[in-house]
């Protein structure tokens, strides 16, 4: 066994190698950038090397610096996580010919399924089933064109080299392939370094389903289950489940046969995965094929180490190390449901533009990297897993993933995996950039989610017109009333102790307007009762002026516990902003006897910023799409701004002309900067 190893990666996967190199008595060395010097995963490591600028391509991604790194510190192998360097072969044969050991498939694997190409080829001689499509190069928008219309729309353009969403279009008729060809040969040559694309029937009613391989060096190869992942948005997976609530056990063996069988094809070992895209129309469930295999851990493995209770990195070490796999199929189980949601820092609530920023407060729901030993530590506690790479008063940046924590519960059942994901994102504290918590509490209370009907277009298909937050019962907006009038009594009393016009400690009686959305609740405070329009509200909770976050019995009573919220808070001018079960309610708190006077101010009228084409994200504009003096159409793309290495085609809104151009191709443009103006 090797008895010190670096990690080539950053984040949350680099503490994640970190944790279960310890538990295995092994060194560990991490590499950092200029932006990573503070980062967990350095403090983590038994040793950091320094490699560089906060650019991924001036550090993480050269190999020569990790190579040196190993040399310098000794490490006799190299983890490279995923994303990065972890499916280059150049990167696994230089280590090979420095004597360095490579933690991940042989080079001749990740070649052959890095190439999506010729991995598709490969599928259909192992007996795999494959998605109708074109399989080999094109070569420019009018070929691209040609095949789209053999193939019958709508069709899917994939960068060969791509992965995680990036270097993907969908085109329903010509007219999207002939405006998205040249920007996911971009995609792909900015993000792989590879610019082949190639097309594909797009599936309808798609449901994304995954199979996790394991192999040795020895021949032994066996599948860990399946993972669903059909909730995505822009083919970037959002939430990971395991198992699948759609798989059968019939489903299950015939998937993990055929990918076992493409496995052994190409001498695989290391953990691997095979995703397959299942049409949810077909109810024998026999319609799946192949997509593509990634021949290197998954972000969301913990779900599938959460059902078997197999450690995915501590075997792909022993695999390295020349040890036999000590498990057989007929060792894999399923035990419970596991879930993963991942908290981007993304704002749901503007179009789920990307957000960058200081982390002002974060506080997860339970402590990082921390376990009870459930199923050998893979379980977190309690059934509450975070896997996490940030730390409170650091920074998301730019240049590298937005993901800030990885969220994974496990329950006996999927409603209970999904329960104690509510509970767990309610108590998720994330303040000073924008992130998705909102949006991923109302997926897991969503009615056709709890019914388990998923398909890739999921997200699209119930929130068409954006996210605006999950819809809130009577019930819960007039518990949420009550809570704002025992806010504001215990705030007011502070400021009457404060003037010291009130002794003692006992909340005066509060009589409050307190307005949610368009409603305004009465809510009055006695000693011993609240009520809400008059009806009484049964309320348990413990406010000290200054708490951030609240815990909430609310229609208990005294043999009867109620339902626990979690609410979070922060003040605004006019009261508070109340955040529970995936919704930010701006709650306005006034004494009844002014709020009446409310509907006579003022009200402030935005600007109108019609006529002005402003970026939404920071990002790089690729490229301006009109000049100035331009006469434009609804619709017609304007600019492309490049964020998150994702291209983000900006349109006009109505009919005008191009009156002025304020940047130029090129350029680094900040949030709201102005791109071009029309009249």
């Amino acid at each position: 066994m090797f008895s010190k190893i670096l990690i080539a990666n950053r984040g949350e996967i680099a503490c994640r190698v970190i944790k279960t190199a310890r538990r295995m008595g092994i060194a560990t060395v991490a590499v950092y950038s200029d932006a990573d010097a503070r980062a967990p995963f350095v403090r983590m490591a038994d040793e950091a090397v320094h490699i560089g600028p906060a650019a991924a391509a001036e550090s993480y991604l050269i190999a020569d610096k990790i190579i040196a790194a190993c040399k310098q510190t000794g490490a006799q192998a190299v983890h490279p996580g995923y994303g990065f360097l972890s499916e280059r072969t150049s990167f696994a044969e230089a280590l090979a010919a420095e004597g360095i050991e490579f933690i991940g498939p042989p080079v001749n694997a990740i070649a052959a399924m890095g190439d999506k190409i010729e991995s598709k080829k490969l599928a259909r001689e192992a007996g795999v089933n494959v998605v109708p499509g074109y399989v080999g190069e094109i070569d420019d928008t009018e070929h691209a064109v040609r095949i789209s219309a053999e193939i019958g729309y709508p069709v899917m353009m994939k960068a060969s080299a791509g992965g995680g969403g990036k270097g993907m279009r969908l085109a329903y008729d010509e007219k999207d392939v002939r405006e998205g060809f040249e920007a996911t040969k971009r995609e792909g040559l900015n993000s792989f370094g590879d610019d082949r694309v190639f097309i594909e029937k797009f599936i309808e009613n798609p449901r994304h389903i995954e199979i996790q391989v394991l192999g040795d060096k020895h021949g032994n190869i066996i599948y860990l289950n399946e993972r669903e992942c059909s909730i995505q948005r822009r083919h970037q997976k959002v939430v990971e489940e395991a198992p699948s609530p759609f798989v059968t056990p019939k489903m299950r063996k015939a998937m993990g046969e055929q990918c076992v069988a493409l496995s052994a094809a190409v001498g695989y070992y290391s953990a691997g995965t095979v995703e397959l895209i299942v049409s949810g129309a077909d109810p024998s469930g026999e319609s799946f094929y192949f997509l593509e295999m990634n021949t290197r851990l998954q972000v969301e493995h913990p779900v599938t180490e959460a059902i078997t209770g197999v450690d995915l990195v501590e075997q792909m070490i022993r695999v390295a190390a020349g040890e036999k796999l000590a498990m057989s199929q007929d060792d894999v189980t399923i035990d419970g449901w596991a879930i993963e949601n991942r908290v981007y820092a993304e704002d749901p609530y503007r179009g789920f533009l990307p957000s960058t920023g200081r982390l002002v407060h974060y506080q997860p729901p339970v402590e990082p990297w921390a376990d009870d030993g459930a199923a050998n530590g893979r379980r977190g506690i309690g059934g509450v897993r975070v896997d996490d790479g940030v730390f409170e008063g650091g920074e998301v940046s730019m240049f590298y993933d937005p993901m800030i924590a990885k969220l994974v519960t496990w329950g006996e059942t999927r409603d209970e995996a999904a329960d104690l994901q509510v509970q767990a994102l309610d108590a998720f504290r994330i303040d000073g950039l924008g992130h998705n918590i909102d949006f991923l509490s109302a997926i897991m209370q969503h009615d056709r989610f709890r019914s388990g009907e998923l398909t890739t277009g999921f997200i699209a298909e119930e929130y068409p017109d954006g996210f605006e937050g999950a819809p809130a019962s009577e019930d819960l907006l007039r518990g949420l009333a009550a809570v704002g009038g025992v806010i504001a009594t215990a705030d007011a009393d502070r400021a009457r102790r404060i003037d010291q016009q009130l002794d003692g400690t006992m909340l005066a009686p509060g009589d409050w307007t307190v307005r949610i959305g368009a409603t305004d609740y009465a809510v009055v405070l006695e000693e011993d009762a609240i009520t809400v329009d008059g009806e009484p509200v049964a309320l348990s909770m413990e406010y000290t002026p200054g708490d951030a976050i609240l815990e909430v019995d609310l229609g208990g009573d005294e043999d009867t516990p109620g339902e626990a919220l979690t609410v979070q808070l922060s003040p605004t001018r006019t009261g508070y902003a109340l955040t529970t079960r995936g919704a930010t309610h701006d709650v306005r708190i006034l004494p009844t006897r002014i709020a009446h006077l409310a509907k006579l101010m003022i009200e402030k009228v935005p600007p109108d910023l019609s006529r002005l084409l402003i970026c939404p994200m920071p990002g790089l504009l690729v490229k301006l799409h009109v000049g100035e003096g331009e006469e434009v159409q609804p619709g017609q793309p304007l600019a492309t701004v490049e964020a998150m290495k994702m291209e983000n085609i900006l349109r006009a809104e109505k009919q005008a002309v191009v009156a002025k151009i304020n940047a130029a191709e090129g350029d680094s443009l900040a949030v709201d900067a102005i791109i071009l103006e029309l009249e």
